[in-house]
């Protein structure tokens, strides 16, 4: 069953740069950990977009690729594998798990940009389902549209998705996120929705306590940090 889940932005700069405009997105997303850790689950499930839909993804990525010759890997593996292939989003969330010092079990899964809205739920019902305490840490980026070079209309959508997905989040209600616009996703970019069906799936028809972190973009692109807790 989910107990929690956290969800929080990935990009690569967090992680390889020190630019001061993304230390509130860090802390935001540290302090969702604290609260995912506080919840005590048997299980965290990393999960984010990537090339393919897995239930159990691999667990070493890289963030050369960004400018920096870094091997971030889920905590838990003290050999890991030479060859890392974890796409960004779930690289970006073993990254925060290795800094905010992650001590318990973690494992990953992905889903592809074309994976059925449908399979998207079963996936979440699936991982919330390998324990009776799991948690999600749920790598999701809103639109890539918001700076002010991006055309007037066309931000204007992209700010108005993006203001449904934080409202969505706040309101803890699973329902929302799959009520999102898939055609207003697609449109302004945001490739997070299909994390946001899995999320709802886990969370079933669960009642949940929420709160929203962080709600900005300092590069043009929406980043959300937010917290769910199962209620009672």
């Amino acid at each position: 069953m989910l107990i929690a889940a956290a969800i929080c932005p990935y990009p690569p700069l967090m992680a390889v740069s020190d630019d001061r405009r993304l230390d509130d997105v860090r802390v935001a997303c540290w302090s969702a950990l604290d609260d995912l850790r506080a919840a005590s689950p048997d299980v965290l499930v990393v999960v984010g977009p990537g090339e393919s839909t897995a239930d159990e993804a691999a667990r070493v990525g890289s963030l050369a690729a960004y400018g920096v010759d870094v091997t971030v890997a889920l905590p838990g593996d003290e050999a890991p594998p030479a060859e890392p292939n974890l796409p960004l989003s779930v690289s970006v969330g073993a990254w925060l798990l290795q800094r905010g010092g992650w001590d318990g079990p973690v494992t990953s899964a992905t889903v592809a940009g074309d994976a059925g809205d449908g399979d998207c739920v079963e996936l979440g019902r699936r991982i919330a389902g390998r324990a009776d305490r799991v948690a999600l840490l749920v790598m999701a980026d809103g639109s890539p549209l918001r700076a002010d070079t991006t055309p007037r209309e066309l931000r204007a959508k992209a700010e108005s998705y993006d203001a449904a997905l934080a409202g969505a989040l706040r309101d803890g209600d699973p329902q929302r996120l799959l009520d999102l616009d898939a055609e207003l996703s697609a449109e302004v970019g945001s490739p997070g929705r299909k994390a946001l069906r899995v999320l709802a799936g886990a969370a079933d028809d669960g009642l949940f306590d929420a709160e929203v972190g962080y709600d900005g973009a300092p590069y043009g692109v929406g980043y959300l940090v937010g917290v769910w807790e199962r209620h009672g």
